[in-house]
């Protein structure tokens, strides 16, 4: 029996994907032992236990940024972080530890060396995080989801996705779609969205104009985001929600779509191959631009600054797409030539190959 040890969490983009090659290893071999190293602060500490994986638990030590107070407590405390691993490991018989960045990730890569196991990277954006950078030197195996991604001996196996998604066929799930958001199966549908917290840039652009869209002939599904304001027209084939619940069916109803570009984001709708406009978060280190750029080369997608994302953007530049039926088809088309759901089982692929030798 194989024990494996997956590392990772603090935010979905972590979580979601360690989850997929999870329950991806239990549906191969229900008697392999899979574990999760995550943080007791992390979204893991709840996703982890819901979905039925034990989670052991390492401490939260960021790198430090600056010269502080913080600095000088790293090395210790990070050496403890590592010495917590490396007992994970030895008091379960761990055989491959697979990390998938955040703060958990890093002292497993170093327990795993130190304790003579191997260890396999995945890095799910397309600017890495240090975490990886770092591990991925030593690393037995090296995934990344996007291409382009500067990472020492990345593979491109792409993003391991959730089990909704790759199992969707968006043409069946339509007619139960349109019926769950009220909406007309037989017209095509915008869908809008920025993430749980929503997007005020996007909400701003498509509350100015919304009549736009219906007036191309296009029905419109609007994620605001949980807490966002918003003024509702109650219009006919305008459904406004603060949160998407099903976020499977509101992909097998949608034509096109508008939203930010994360990495998970990214990965799913190409993935189903559905033509979008990325609206990069401003804030950060600039990932969300890089995540969308393959798509964009791909011709699969298009890149709107968030800047520039007005009510006259999607006037002058969505309504025109929407419109332009071979111009989305050639988009539709680019998006399978990028876009994988096989992620999950590439990943399992490079695990399989570290523990061969």
């Amino acid at each position: 029996m194989t024990t494996y040890l997956l590392a990772g969490g603090g935010t979905a983009g972590h979580v979601n994907p360690l989850l997929a090659v999870a329950d991806g290893l239990r549906a191969r071999d229900p008697r392999a032992e899979v574990l999760v190293l995550g943080t007791k602060e992390g979204l893991e500490s709840r996703l982890v236990p819901e979905r039925g994986y034990e989670l052991l638990i390492v401490d939260k030590v960021p790198f430090p940024r600056r010269p502080n107070g913080a600095a000088v407590k790293f090395p210790a405390r990070f050496r403890r972080a590592v010495a917590q691993v490396r007992t994970h490991i030895r008091e379960h018989g761990v055989d491959v530890v697979v990390g998938f960045g955040g703060y958990a990730s890093a002292p497993a890569y170093v327990a795993a060396r130190r304790a003579g196991v191997p260890f396999v990277v995945h890095e799910a954006n397309a600017k890495p995080g240090l975490a990886n950078v770092l591990g991925a030197r030593r690393a037995a195996g090296v995934g990344v989801a996007f291409e382009g991604t500067p990472l020492k001996r990345g593979a491109l196996v792409g993003m391991p996705l959730r089990r909704e998604v790759v199992e969707l066929d968006r043409v069946a799930a339509r007619a139960q779609a349109a019926e769950f958001f009220g909406l007309d199966p037989d017209k095509p549908t915008l869908l809008v969205f920025g993430g749980s917290l929503g997007a005020l840039q996007l909400n701003t652009a498509i509350e100015g104009a919304w009549q736009s869209v219906l007036d191309a002939g296009w029905q419109l599904l609007h994620a605001t985001g949980e807490g966002k304001t918003f003024d509702d027209p109650h219009a006919p084939g305008y459904v406004l929600v603060p949160y998407l619940d099903r976020m499977d069916l509101a992909f097998a109803l949608a034509d096109f779509i508008v939203s930010r570009s994360g990495a998970a984001t990214v990965s799913e709708v190409s993935a189903l191959g559905i033509p979008a406009a990325y609206v990069p978060y401003a804030v950060g280190n600039g990932e969300q631009r890089l995540n969308a750029a393959s798509a964009v080369s791909a011709g699969a997608a298009i890149l709107i600054e968030n800047a520039e994302f007005t009510p006259e953007a999607v006037r002058s530049r969505i309504v025109p797409l929407l419109q332009d039926e071979a111009a989305r088809a050639r988009m539709v088309a680019a998006a399978e030539m990028v876009g994988t759901r096989s992620g999950t089982e590439n990943v399992i692929e490079l695990i399989d190959a570290a523990l061969a030798p």
